[in-house]
């Protein structure tokens, strides 16, 4: 069934009742009658295929029809492979969530965001453990807390009904936040090349920024009597 839509997705030859197509092809392309396109197909033995038929003039290709089919639905499926399929997966928590069942559910979630996948997390309240709904508040925006290297917060916690929903959307690949320990060995190398660069003694001021007061014209004018002091010495 999915071969005879592809088949009847293209006119071909004799279907194509237009005055004149446009030939494309590796050299180029090439507007002739239809008529003379039909005998340049026979010639080659090939098939006039329909591949654009609201261009003006219609664009057409000269080549074996099964061999164009094949390569429409090798395209058709490499495209869908491409595709990034992305899943939506549920964390649920209770008001009163202990801390060991939610590290668990915190390294799923991390595992989920890794994946590419959304998350959708929320707090339940069953009965009257409604009135503990600002506690469910602080357990999710913890959890957006501790996500924050591995997804970005889509929507704020938000009660709907008896749950109180949290969505979480993954980062894209490259753009995590670096760890702590990172950041730290990148600040010590920094402070290192600072430590081994000889600091100057004269104040430069870049004289195409104009100085109008402010911090600016505070630093000229303790540069002039600076200079002042030291030629009456």
């Amino acid at each position: 069934m999915k071969n005879d839509k592809m088949k009847n997705q293209y006119r071909v030859n004799e279907q194509i009742r237009v005055r004149e197509v446009r030939i494309v092809g590796d050299n180029g392309s090439l507007v002739v009658p239809t008529r003379e396109a039909l005998s340049m197909a026979r010639e080659q033995e090939v098939d006039l295929v329909e591949i654009s038929p609201n261009a003006n003039p219609p664009v057409c290709r000269l080549i074996d029809y099964s061999k164009f089919l094949y390569q429409q639905k090798k395209r058709a499926k490499e495209m869908k492979a491409k595709q990034v399929k992305v899943e939506v997966k549920e964390i649920r928590f209770g008001p009163q969530t202990d801390e060991h069942d939610y590290q668990f559910k915190l390294k799923h979630a991390k595992e989920f965001l890794e994946e590419g996948n959304k998350v959708r997390a929320y707090v339940f309240f069953r009965g009257r453990s409604i009135l503990f709904k600002e506690q469910g508040e602080v357990l999710l925006l913890r959890f957006a807390n501790d996500l924050e290297e591995f997804g970005k917060v889509e929507s704020m916690p938000s009660l709907e009904g008896k749950k109180m929903f949290l969505y979480l959307a993954p980062k894209k690949a490259g753009s995590q936040k670096k760890s702590q320990q990172a950041r730290d060995r990148e600040a010590a190398v920094v402070d290192e090349k600072k430590s081994e660069t000889p600091k100057e003694s004269t104040l430069q001021i870049d004289e195409d920024i104009p100085v109008n007061g402010g911090m600016l014209a505070n630093a000229k004018i303790s540069a002039d009597a600076l200079k002042k002091l030291t030629e009456t010495e």
